[in-house]
């Protein structure tokens, strides 16, 4: 037997370790190394030999990329190390030129071995191939294209509707009590479901009442309805594009009967948040709104059907940072993104948040504090927030700093703030964003706590869907 030094360096709040040399029986606690906030370390006695291991963080099973890797023929990753006869190893971390390392299969003519340096002889590969990523992303939208759009509906829950002859401010009260960042819109004179209220409606209407009134009060938001903003905001896109506005728009929605891989590419391709699934009567007579479909429940579908057979999606198994998507920073090696990753220092005002996040299309932007660390998360649907105790009314938006607006937060709404590291599985980030209300996680340094970047649920979307 030999003593073997096992070491996970990337955070968490309680490790174990598990592994092949001893039949993957136990799940072996990890200490966290004195004078460290992320490494945890454990000596094990193994016999000589190839040992595959994992580690079980927070709940999570997880590998280590700085780690040698395995990758089974069913997809499964494991890191890996081999312990020769009466030679003790000072480590399990087995690098060369500081590069991760994994091995995908093993062919008839492939050894292994150990050199006079202790570091394994393998095929090195950093991702999956092309070919698997195509293979789960096939198996993924068969899985989509025949599940359909009532089975997210809930065996019992509340379907929320709002009149269009609401007041704006009643409006924006509502959503905030009943923390939601989209409404169906129902217009009584046409019996119909006439579109979605979204937060980034309340943003576009502080926004521009701002301009004319520094300083809001609640009468500004009664006098206008629900109905009437919304057919202002067509018209100032109008102007701005020329278009024409159709005296009947369509209202995008989605049947019960409708696949998901339908639903899903509806939300993308038109860049919302949710869609009304309608029931019509046969004679188009009318229609009943059975629920709000969003990506977070269809997700929510995936991982509840994939959560035993993980191996069936290989694309699924592998750390967020071995894959394109998501939007990275410029300081994170290799992973240059189409969009710039925005953040905001807490001194920042509400004002230029709120023109980042409808200027910028992007639903949310890290705030950090004076070293880079990030604090939390200001994202669109935090704006109904300032419905609590009328807060909009009591402050201008050019001179509320971050610091305050985070203050205002709820409890709720602080726990929206979710973080990853680049280690962290494409599945555990999935399971985090099924969550209706999460619809981002940032990517931090385990050390630091410094953005490294941020994934999104239509990120997620993207890439599954291809």
């Amino acid at each position: 037997m030999v003593l073997i030094t096992f070491t996970w360096s990337h955070g968490g709040t309680q490790v174990f370790l598990c592994g092949s040399f001893d039949g993957w029986s136990e799940q072996m606690l990890m200490n966290l190394v004195e004078g460290s906030a992320a490494v945890f370390q454990r000596i094990v006695d193994v016999p000589p030999g190839y040992h595959k291991y994992k580690f079980l963080v927070d709940g999570i099973w997880q590998v280590d990329q700085a780690q040698l890797c395995v990758q089974d023929e069913y997809g499964a990753i494991n890191n890996v190390v081999f312990v020769k006869e009466s030679v003790s190893m000072p480590s399990a971390l087995i690098r060369e030129h500081g590069q991760s390392k994994l091995v995908s299969g093993f062919a008839s003519n492939t050894h292994l071995e150990a050199s006079s340096s202790s570091v394994l002889q393998l095929r090195p590969v950093m991702q999956l191939l092309n070919n698997e990523i195509d293979v789960s992303r096939h198996r993924l939208f068969m899985f989509l294209s025949t599940s359909q759009a009532y089975e997210l509906i809930p065996n019992s829950g509340k379907v929320f509707v709002l009149d269009t002859e609401v007041a704006v401010e009643q409006a924006f009260h509502i959503m905030y009590e009943q923390r939601l960042a989209v409404m169906p819109l129902w217009d009584e004179r046409n019996a119909m479901i006439s579109g979605m209220l979204t937060s980034s409606d309340f943003i576009l209407i502080l926004l521009k009442l701002q301009e004319s009134h520094p300083m809001l009060t609640n009468d500004e938001l009664k006098m206008h309805t629900v109905s009437a903003w919304k057919y202002r905001k067509f018209q100032l896109h109008a102007e701005v594009s020329g278009a024409v506005i159709p005296p009947n728009r369509r209202v995008l929605q989605a049947g019960p009967d409708e696949s998901l891989k339908d639903v899903a590419l509806t939300l993308l391709q038109n860049k919302i948040s949710a869609v009304p699934v309608l029931h019509s009567a046969e004679d188009g007579s009318s229609s009943h709104l059975l629920h709000t479909a969003c990506l977070a429940g269809i997700l929510k579908q995936i991982c509840r059907h994939f959560r035993h057979s993980l191996e069936y999606l290989p694309i699924l198994l592998q750390p967020v940072g071995n894959l394109p998507f998501g939007t990275w920073t410029r300081e994170v090696g290799g992973r240059a993104s189409s969009r710039v990753l925005l953040t905001l220092h807490r001194r920042d005002l509400l004002s230029s948040a709120l023109k980042f996040l409808i200027e910028g299309e992007i639903s949310s932007i890290p705030i950090t504090d004076d070293k880079g660390a990030l604090i939390n998360v200001y994202s669109r649907s935090d704006i109904t927030s300032l419905a609590r105790n009328n807060v909009y009314a009591r402050f201008r938006l050019d001179q509320m700093t971050m610091t305050q607006v985070l203050q205002v937060l709820d409890e709720a709404s602080r726990d929206r703030c979710r973080t990853c590291t680049r280690f962290d599985s494409l599945y555990r980030i999935m399971e985090v964003l099924s969550d209706p209300t999460v619809r981002r996680v940032v990517v931090i340094d385990p050390n630091s706590r410094h953005v490294e970047g941020i994934i999104t649920l239509r990120d997620v979307f993207n890439l599954l869907l291809g």
